[in-house]
């Protein structure tokens, strides 16, 4: 648990990195017109949500990899079992 804790940490501070705070050519021109006007909330937002849109994708595929994982895991055990009672009726 200790572990995960760690790594939500790591992920929350690359996520409030100015690093992470990119645009592209167009909503560049949109945040330098309305800050130009005076309304800089526009240009904060417009971040927030590039990093929403870049941050989704990473955990649909962090969470498919963790269940497929787990049940790997769930697996594997199974198999264990059933070769140790095997090896036991064997003997």
């Amino acid at each position: 648990m200790r572990s995960w804790n760690v790594w939500l940490m790591i992920v929350g501070l690359l996520a409030i990195g100015p690093e992470l705070m990119a645009q592209c050519a167009m909503c560049r021109g949109t945040v330098e017109s309305t800050v130009s006007n005076g309304r800089s909330i526009i240009a904060s937002d417009l971040n927030l949500g590039i990093v929403y849109l870049l941050i989704i994708p990473y955990l649909i595929v962090a969470s498919i990899g963790y269940l497929w994982y787990r049940n790997s895991k769930r697996e594997y055990g199974k198999r264990l079992e059933i070769a140790g009672r095997v090896k036991r009726a064997m003997s």
